[in-house]
């Protein structure tokens, strides 16, 4: 009799351990699943805050390299080379390799060429090389000849077409056998082609341009 009661005793006891043992291992593995999620939960926010970030910086970029970053307008900046560099100016670009500079092509009246680099912020020449290719072909010619005799020279051309956006850059075209301005303009994001006369001043779009705007 006192052995059945002693089994039944270690038996309860038994059932009572391995009860709170499979508590125990329940508690551990809800926990463990809880943990989980909650580090699931947080890698994802990190992975969108890293999204986010980059889509910021893409977007920042974006801005940077379609339009001046800082004040000086593309016919400011002309006019800043001009009074470095005394010439006639054949066109100006906002330059997109990153060091966010306005390159100024000027010619000087014996005929050498120069590039004249200008701040975007400030307006200040950041320097002035000469170009070394004295081979310029009966086209190059043409042009400077065009642009010297020309109501409308490169300064005013920028100022012309900044009423269509912000111009990125401007020069020169003769491919439809007439030479004349071209600028670049960005407005609300929008990229559109102009064509500047040279006699005139008159604003039209270009042709080959898909852009909406006139």
């Amino acid at each position: 009799m006192k052995r059945n009661i002693v089994i039944a005793t270690l038996t309860a006891a038994a059932l009572a351990t391995g009860g709170t043992v499979a508590a125990f291992a329940a508690g551990n593995d809800e926990a463990t699943a809880t943990q989980r999620q909650a580090d699931t939960g947080a890698q994802v926010a990190a992975d969108r805050d890293d999204d986010s970030a980059d889509d910021r910086d893409d977007d920042a970029f974006e801005d940077r390299t379609a339009a001046p970053g800082g004040k000086v307008t593309a016919a400011e900046a002309i006019a800043a080379a001009l009074k470095h560099t005394p010439g006639t100016a054949l066109s100006a670009d906002l330059d997109d390799d990153g060091t966010d500079a306005w390159e100024v092509s000027v010619v000087k009246g014996d005929g050498s060429e120069y590039e004249v680099r200008i701040a975007p912020d400030s307006g200040e020449v950041l320097g002035a090389q000469r170009d070394t290719d004295d081979d310029h072909d009966a086209d190059d010619r043409a042009e400077l000849a065009a642009v010297k005799g020309a109501h409308t020279d490169a300064r005013e051309a920028a100022l012309a077409a900044a009423a269509k956006g912000t111009v990125t850059e401007v020069g020169l075209d003769d491919e439809r056998g007439t030479v004349a301005w071209t600028a670049d303009t960005v407005k609300d994001g929008k990229h559109s082609e102009w064509t500047v006369a040279l006699d005139s001043g008159r604003v039209t779009q270009d042709r080959d341009d898909d852009g909406d705007d006139a």
